[in-house]
């Protein structure tokens, strides 16, 4: 069933076409990568999703409803919850603090109460840090919950920005390059977060540039170039593409 549905979506700044009449299903609870060369089109594909950029033609549906033309702020808050890099991790404050940031549209028990700190606000503050406990726990991070993010290897601050965005009870997880810089032990742990995530029902579309990330992780894959779909299908199907072989000329893990 599908969850999002991008139909003859495009993008174009002044002469530049992005993105290009782009249709795309992504389905509920499955692992979705969207893969394509340097400046296919893929990080504008996340920043239109997530209505950062606003569509020149097309259409987006989630969850059967048209978000076309809301505010970031708003698709969030339909469930659409992008992963945080370490450019939005507050270093100089502990892991659980930065994850307790993650529930700010969720878990404020308002403005008046806030300031009163009434029991209403400390009942809501209490759940928030349990909860926030239990997504560092669920990620790995429990041993370092109390260290600085500053402190914290790359592997880890990648980690902590996908525990941010699980704060923000996604439906919809997009990951932006989440083993980008990763040396392979910290890629094999971070694959394994993403599997567990999915298993609890989680659906999540990633671009990553690590082909042996994506084919291992991934339920259907679509491919762009010069902002264009070239192809879409399993992994096998997509290994074996002609068209993707030649946009990927040169790249050997394809």
């Amino acid at each position: 069933m599908a969850l999002l549905e991008l139909r003859e979506v495009s993008k174009s700044f002044g002469r530049l076409q992005a993105v290009a009449d782009l249709s795309m299903t992504v389905d509920k609870g499955e692992i979705h990568s969207l893969i394509g060369p340097n400046g296919a089109g893929k990080t504008t594909v996340f920043n239109l999703i997530t209505g950062t950029f606003p569509l020149s033609a097309g259409s987006i549906v989630f969850n059967d409803e048209n978000i076309s033309g809301l505010e970031p702020h708003q698709v969030a808050r339909k469930g659409i919850i992008r992963s945080f890099q370490q450019t939005f991790l507050f270093m100089q404050s502990t892991v659980l603090e930065n994850v307790l940031t993650g529930f700010h549209m969720q878990c404020r028990a308002g403005a008046f109460h806030e300031f009163l700190h009434t029991p209403k606000a400390r009942r809501t503050e209490g759940a928030c840090r349990k909860e926030a406990l239990e997504i560092i726990d669920f990620m790995n991070l429990g041993p370092v919950r109390n260290e600085v993010a500053g402190n914290l290897p790359h592997g880890h601050q990648k980690a902590l920005g996908v525990s941010i965005a699980l704060a923000c009870h996604p439906i919809l997880l997009l990951l932006d390059e989440p083993v980008t810089g990763m040396n392979p032990t910290e890629t094999g742990e971070m694959v394994e977060r993403i599997k567990r995530i999915r298993e609890r029902g989680m659906t999540i579309v990633i671009v990553e540039h690590d082909m042996k990330v994506i084919m291992g992780v991934s339920d259907k894959i679509t491919v762009l170039n010069y902002g264009s779909k070239i192809a879409e299908g399993l992994p096998h199907e997509i290994r074996q593409n002609p068209q993707v072989i030649e946009a990927y000329l040169g790249r050997e893990e394809l």
